[in-house]
Order: structure tokens, then sequence, then C-alpha cells
């Protein structure tokens, strides 16, 4: 049985896998799912990193999934502790020294956005919205339960901090996509991964939070992930 580290994204904590946990432990798996300092305007990639790895402690046979912002931080996790798997979900994928505020130019995400707001009739210049780019594809009882669920602030103190590794870390990686992400359209993640990992992403239905609305088949999918495949080094 595998150790799952899950990683939450921005502005959250370890409710967002609520769903995903209880079902990884009906299968006999150990979950880890640390609640990272993202309201701390203190703390860097490497306080983050220390949150993870204190939670883990003594265990072993790794599998760190990380959720968009925290692509930043799995990897970093893979260079201070051994790990079996990386499985990257909806996530930011950086390189060498490149800030996760840098990132978004980089990448192209906001343009792409854009473009993937234009194609499905929404407005671009809309305000934020979290209900028309995170929840809509909630259901009723986990929406509801999302709405009363209490927010957390999203530092950028962790935006600035280049990311320190040289290369990816020599770690077998996979990354699942959603087609249906609005933050993160699918062909931008496509692109993204090609470009910067040289994989193919494996794909389900789904928006940018499929832990909540997709519990079982983010399970299913990242139970297939553990699955031996054919080594592909990264460019």
């Amino acid at each position: 049985m595998a150790t799952y580290v899950l990683l939450h994204g921005a502005g959250s904590d370890s409710w967002f896998w609520h769903r995903v946990t209880p079902l990884l432990r009906a299968r006999g798996h150990d979950v880890v799912a640390p609640d990272l300092p993202c309201d701390d305007d203190s703390a860097g990639l490497d306080r983050y990193v220390d949150v993870v790895v204190d939670a883990i402690g003594e265990r072993r046979d790794l599998v760190v999934v990380a959720q968009s912002l925290a692509g930043f931080v799995g990897p970093l996790v893979c260079a201070r502790r051994p790990v079996d798997l990386l499985v990257l979900l909806n996530a930011m994928v950086p390189r060498p020294g490149e800030s996760a505020g840098q990132w978004w130019a980089a990448t192209g995400a906001d343009a792409a956005r854009r473009a993937q707001d234009v194609h499905d009739g929404r407005d671009p210049d809309a305000p934020f919205d979290p209900m028309t780019t995170f929840l809509h594809d909630l259901p009723p009882d986990v929406l509801e339960e999302a709405l009363r669920h209490p927010p957390r602030e999203q530092s950028d103190r962790l935006f600035a901090d280049p990311w320190p590794l040289s290369a990816w870390p020599d770690v077998p990686t996979r990354y699942l996509l959603c087609r249906e992400d609005r933050f993160f359209p699918a062909e931008f993640q496509r692109r993204l991964v090609r470009d910067r990992l040289g994989i193919v992403p494996d794909e389900m239905d789904g928006g940018h939070l499929a832990a909540l609305s997709r519990p079982d088949e983010v399970v299913e999918r990242l139970e297939a992930a553990r699955a031996p495949r054919p080594t592909v080094s990264h460019p």
C-alpha cells in the first residue's frame, strides 16, 4: 500500500481533499493532507516544503499529488524525500529559476483562459467569480458545503521565490488534467505538459476542483497512475 501525500492549491486547505481521503483509506492506503501556510506572509517555498516534509515524518512508499499552485511545491518535496510517484492535477509546471509570479506570463496562462472564455461564450473581462471559474461543476450538496467553508487568503509571498531546482526531479511523473477546467483550459495544459515535461497527460472530465466534484474518478486515476509504465526522461 502507498502513502498518498495530497497537496492543495492556492487559498485552500486540506478540506479540498476531504472527499478523496476516505476513498484512498478505504483501499488500505495511508493519507497525509497537510494545510499549507498559504495565508502566512512570511512563508516562501522553503516553508511550504518544510510543512509537507514534517507531516510525512518517517512514512515511506510516497505518492505525492500536487494540485494547481502546489505544482511548485510537489517536486521540491521529491527532492527532499524518496518519492515513488509524483502526480500533478490541473497543476502549474515550473521551470528552473522561474517564480510562480512569472509563470503566468511565461506560459501564456492568462491569455489561454481569456481565449477559452470567449470560445465558451463567457465575458473575459467580467469580474472574477469563483462560481463561474471554480465551482461550476460541484454537486449541489458539495457546493453548499464549499460555500460555507471558511476561505483562506493566499499570500503573495509564495509567488516571489524562484523555483530552486536545476532540473525536474528524477521521479516518475504523471499529469492529470480535467477537460472542463476553466482556470487552466485543457488545451493549455496539454501544451504546457508537452513543452515542459515531455509527456502526454492523462485526461478526465471535470473542472479545476476535481477532488471535490469527481472524487471517485480522481481516486481511480491516481490508482491507475501507480501502474508501471515505460520510463520517460524529462527534457
